[in-house]
């Protein structure tokens, strides 16, 4: 056994093996080249030799170390955009948007656009007209809702996308008054078809850059060093490529990305998207680019509960006659299936209501390979025996604890009524069936910090508002806080074919982690803060 003096030696940590029992846990690791070399009790013999052999030390005083968090469902250029958007998240109502515009528009002059995010539904009592913006001045103002399935515009930003000349997009709704005119609200297709792609076209490739490097260095800083982003387009893909150019050719991120198919105009427009994602994923794979892959396709099924666009078996309890209709029928989901598992690509289908998660799953079942390891995503209401069929048919059940923090879910008894919402993120259960769980923030909808996500999910307690005395909402379905972690690293690892690499920590693995300062019980996960984060054998983040 060779033991040279080039590496580091990692002391006096807690190592995460999927236990968080200190009495369980590794205390020393060895990383040299990048690559995990050991890892261990530090009474062992070869870590003593180690020691002895002039390595380079680092005492982590008693702090716990886990793999480095792969965020498992997120948005790469919208969450760097979202970093210098006006914040809407906590507002009760329209006078304090109008509070935090007017502010920034007075402290922004120069800014040609007001861009927005955080909004919900609720929040304007489900109200969202130009109207309510247009005294505010005459710069466009784009509103993202918190789930990104709508945008709120007022009249300046209607105008210059030239909205009222356009007819509703296949799988979009322009709201309308009762002459026909546009309101300001842009659902679903639109935000896709309308709104991103003009907001790319005028937006300049540097700011898309810049938005991509803010990205990455918030990830840093909350102990991620990976991510899988689920809607990626021709226009932020450009980006991507730009910023890796800019860099030098690599990035610190592991970066996997499913391209986003659209409703579009017809079967062969839809084939169309699939045979460019397959174009793509031949040039972007494990073997020729590592850490940058393109996996496969995805698909957003249905819209959001919240917004009454969500597919369900039954009406909505508050809008009864709310369409229940998902945005991909059977009948158009067959085909793009078929195709790209055909192609061996791997799919993900955004699925939130019962209906559209029960079409999900049977669309995977009929055209699914064995170890193509399909995903659905959300799955935020579900009936009992499709939360069975995932493991049954080894579908990864994609999850994302901070959509079910109860500070947000305040409307659901009443959108769905109490009995539905007894169904609500059963990740739990999704697990004891066998099914493979990986944790995502779905960022910018949410925010991007692990821990605080992994606190939802292992508690079913607000991270937003701690104060605020909200019951948790199925504190049956929790997760444990070792499996939550498992689901945020290993899980989502194994989610991208990437568990061969990176996810934990072991001999051989790429040295990815983060130095956390944490108790180890899920209530200290809200205090936890990260230390260091580690991309291969790098620092990339220090306090």
């Amino acid at each position: 056994m060779s033991h040279q003096s080039n590496g580091i030696l990692f002391t006096n940590g807690r190592f995460f093996n999927g236990s968080t029992s200190v009495a369980e846990l590794d205390t020393s690791m060895v990383v040299k080249n990048g690559k995990i070399a050991y890892i261990g009790l530090a009474s062992s013999l070869e870590a003593k030799i180690y020691e002895d052999s002039g390595i380079q030390k680092q005492d982590l005083d008693g702090h716990h170390i886990l793999p480095g968090f792969i965020d498992g469902h997120m948005h790469f250029l919208m969450l760097g955009q979202s970093l210098s958007k006006v914040d809407l998240d906590g507002c009760a109502n329209i006078n304090e948007i109008r509070k935090r515009i007017k502010k920034y528009a007075e402290e922004n002059p120069s800014k040609e656009r007001i861009l927005c995010m955080g909004w919900m539904h609720s929040m304007t009592e489900g109200e969202a007209k130009a109207s309510m913006l247009d005294d505010l001045g005459d710069r466009p103002i784009y509103i993202d809702s918190k789930d990104l399935h709508s945008v709120w515009c007022n009249t300046p930003a209607l105008q210059e996308m030239s909205v009222q000349e356009m007819p509703d997009p296949a799988g979009g709704t322009i709201s309308r008054d009762s002459s026909g005119r546009a309101e300001g609200l842009l659902s679903e297709a639109c935000v896709l078809l309308i709104v991103w792609p003009y907001l790319a076209k005028v937006l300049p490739m540097e700011e898309k850059v810049a938005a991509l490097r803010a990205a990455i260095k918030a990830y840093h800083a909350v102990g991620c060093t990976g991510f899988i982003d689920m809607a990626m387009d021709e226009n932020a893909w450009e980006a991507v490529l730009a910023f890796r150019k800019a860099e030098g050719g690599t990035l610190p991120m592991r970066i996997a990305a499913h391209w986003c198919i659209l409703p579009g105009s017809g079967e062969a427009d839809r084939l169309a998207q699939v045979e460019r994602s397959i174009e793509l994923q031949k040039q972007f794979n494990e073997k020729m680019s590592p850490d940058l892959r393109i996996l496969g396709i995805k698909i957003i099924c249905d819209g959001v509960i919240d917004a009454c666009t969500a597919a369900l078996a039954q009406p909505y309890t508050s809008h009864p006659s709310a369409s229940l209709d998902p945005i991909w029928t059977s009948d158009m989901l067959g085909p793009v299936v078929k195709k790209a598992c055909e192609a061996g690509l791997q799919c993900a289908l955004h699925a939130i209501g019962d209906a559209a998660v029960h079409n999900a799953i049977n669309v995977l079942e009929k055209y699914g390979e064995a170890n193509q390891r399909h995903r659905v995503e959300h799955l935020e209401l579900t009936a009992p025996e499709d939360a069975k069929r995932l493991g049954e048919l080894g579908i990864t059940a994609s999850i994302q604890p901070v959509h079910s923090d109860p500070a947000i879910l305040r409307a659901w008894p009443k959108l769905l009524g109490p009995e539905r919402v007894k169904r609500a993120f059963a990740y739990k259960e999704f697990a004891d069936h066998g099914a493979v769980l990986a944790i995502g923030s779905d960022s910018p909808t949410a925010p991007h910090a692990p821990l605080q996500n992994l606190y939802v999910g292992s508690t079913r307690k607000s991270a937003r508002q701690t104060g605020a005395g909200d019951t948790p909402v199925n504190e049956h379905f929790k997760l444990g806080v070792a499996q939550a972690v498992s689901a945020a690293t290993r899980g989502a690892a194994y989610s991208c074919f990437a568990e061969k690499r990176v996810g934990s920590l072991e001999v051989g693995m790429e040295a990815d982690f983060c130095v956390v300062e944490w108790s180890g019980e899920a209530t200290g996960l809200l205090e936890a803060k990260v230390r260091e984060t580690w991309f291969a054998g790098k620092q990339v983040f220090q306090v």
